[in-house]
């Protein structure tokens, strides 16, 4: 981060974990905003005044229930790679459940219910395993989709791949023939979605962004020498510039479609900090690890349009369909966002989840946002998360 004056540079240490190009923390639908991945426990929430306040306004908990929260979802992620290894092969996958407070994992086998639910999890009997259903799933990863699709995703709670089509295009010719062959590869359950997914670039306006050409994007997560972002915010080579407008960094790695990440390296005179920026709504966050949250987890966002924003994990592992390309291995939010917040971070706790990709629909109607898991960016890149 470069030296300036306090509140600026507390302004870009944070802007070098956010991320979400120029939004807000948030989840808005699934197109890349131009704007983490398991450990084996994840460190306990720090439940401060704003992000319980930031929870109440998002998810209608109160203080209390929010709390609670947290500390079943914490529990449920430490938990969920233990009952993954208790169900070997019959595992058919996992989600919170917010009603009870409690994980539930699917398993094919009555034999490995008790086993699993030895752990503290519920179970449900399922017909799929999850490596079946991941299977079926990478055959749709093969073909190619139409505008009209929107995107695929393994669900476990349906125990089906479920393809999102634009309710609009639903009985479009090409959209038919794309599930009919999908269906023909595993499992399918066809879900509808208002729009198409679309990126969340947005043209150089004020606010504590990186700018790459005339694109504004938000750091996502500070790693050691640098930060990751959105890949669709910048091509390898290309420069940033700070929030000051002043030469701040190069793109060294990232991929766009196909995947949705990039690393940004840092020049001297600029150094990294792991926070993300809480925009006045919260404190500002430390960022202590990367331990994932399982599906029906609550997550919230950074970015510098639509600030902090919190919601729901709707899905993993999803293909989203961008008018780009497509992108892999995302996961979905219920999360808004807006243009500009593409790149910023998205936390569960204090625990890095990833950086904002794209969506649709924005933070005063409503809609949905995908990130791409930080665990695989910095695995892709051999980079180091910058923890506190």
């Amino acid at each position: 981060m470069k030296h300036t004056t306090p509140l600026r540079a507390a302004v870009a240490a944070l802007l070098l974990t956010v991320g979400l190009g120029a939004a807000d923390a948030g989840a808005a639908g699934a197109a890349p905003l131009r704007e983490p991945a398991a450990a084996s426990s994840a460190a306990a929430p720090s439940a401060s005044a704003g992000l319980l306040d930031a929870m109440r306004r998002d998810l209608g908990l109160t203080a209390s229930g929010a709390e609670e929260r947290l500390r079943a979802e914490k529990a449920a992620a430490v938990l969920e790679g233990t009952a993954r290894k208790a169900a070997g092969g019959a595992y058919g996958g996992s989600w919170y459940e917010p009603s009870t407070g409690r994980l539930v994992v699917a398993v094919t086998d009555r034999a490995e219910e008790s086993a699993v639910r030895a752990l503290g999890a519920d179970t449900r009997l399922v017909r799929h395993s999850a490596a079946a259903l991941d299977s079926a799933k990478a055959r749709l990863d093969t073909l190619g989709a139409p505008p009209g699709v929107a995107g695929w995703h393994v669900d476990p709670r349906t125990n089906s791949v479920v393809v999102t089509v634009v309710r609009t295009e639903r009985e479009a010719p090409a959209v038919q023939a794309f599930v009919e062959r999908a269906r023909a590869g595993g499992p399918v359950t066809v879900a509808e979605t208002a729009q198409a997914p679309r990126t969340y670039a947005a043209g150089t306006v004020g606010g504590d962004p990186y700018y790459t050409g005339n694109v504004r994007c938000s750091i996502g997560f500070s790693v050691h020498g640098g930060f990751v972002t959105a890949g669709h915010c910048g091509q390898a080579g290309a420069a940033v510039r700070g929030w000051d407008g002043s030469a701040m960094g190069t793109f060294r790695g990232s991929s766009f479609p196909g995947d949705d990440y990039a690393y940004v390296a840092v020049h001297s005179g600029w150094w990294t900090v792991p926070v993300v920026l809480g925009w006045g709504t919260i404190p500002d966050r430390l960022v202590r690890g990367s331990a994932e949250a399982p599906v029906g987890a609550s997550i919230c966002r950074s970015g510098s349009t639509t600030h902090w924003r919190c919601g729901t994990v709707l899905a993993k592992n999803e293909t989203v369909n961008y008018s780009q390309g497509a992108v892999h291995q995302m996961t979905k939010t219920s999360v808004c966002a807006e243009g500009g917040d593409s790149g910023g971070s998205f936390l569960s706790g204090d625990q890095a989840q990833g950086v904002t990709s794209g969506g649709w629909g924005n933070c005063s109607s409503g809609g949905q946002t995908w990130f791409q898991p930080v665990n695989e960016i910095l695995g892709r890149y051999g980079l180091t998360l910058h923890t506190a």
